[in-house]
């Protein structure tokens, strides 16, 4: 079964691909996927699940308990959880409700995300912390100002060598000098 087939109900953007673990249980937040993403195998996204530890109890008597329904700030979920395009979600990693994984980051294999991750970030480690990034400050502005991701389906099929490639300043001049399509 296909990404897009298993989660009608979620953006899954083109050429996004895996089968993640997504944990929903209909407290108001959505799943956004951008395009080209990669997420490999035991990924697991919470659209919610938050508990109130600060409260007396950290048991969700709202979400069970008629008598409790009319509290309504018990938790539940912290927000939609947006992942950029051009994101690689590692095996075994975890990103928990309210988080936004910027364009072209890498989370790496069992990181736990709960804050979110800028562009070009690599993260790893529970909390997941920035570990480096994948290019130089102006090179990520220069990638996301040319936001590929986003061009014709057809060009970017045309300029496939030029993004499987390590000669970044190379596809930067090709992204600077391009007809901008409509």
């Amino acid at each position: 079964m296909r990404f897009r087939q298993r989660y009608p109900q979620y953006q899954i953007g083109l050429g996004s691909y895996g089968l993640p673990l997504v944990h929903d249980w209909d407290e108001g937040s959505t799943l956004k996927i951008g395009n080209f993403c990669s997420i490999a195998d035991n990924v697991q996204i919470f659209l919610g699940g938050h508990h109130r530890i600060d409260w007396v109890s950290c048991y969700p008597f709202p979400a069970y308990l008629p008598e409790a329904a009319h509290i309504t700030e018990y938790g539940g979920t912290r927000g939609d959880v947006i992942i950029g395009s051009d994101v690689w979600l590692c095996a075994n990693c975890t990103i928990l409700s309210g988080v936004t994984v910027g364009h072209g980051a890498v989370v790496a294999s069992g990181a736990v995300v709960s804050r979110d991750v800028p562009p070009y970030s690599v993260v790893a480690g529970n909390p997941a912390r920035h570990v480096r990034w994948r290019f130089d400050e102006k090179t990520r502005n220069e990638l996301l100002d040319s936001a590929w991701w986003n061009w014709p389906e057809a060009e970017i099929r045309q300029t496939v060598e030029k993004l499987c490639s390590s000669d970044i300043q190379g596809f930067l001049a090709y992204a600077r000098s391009r007809p901008v399509s409509e």
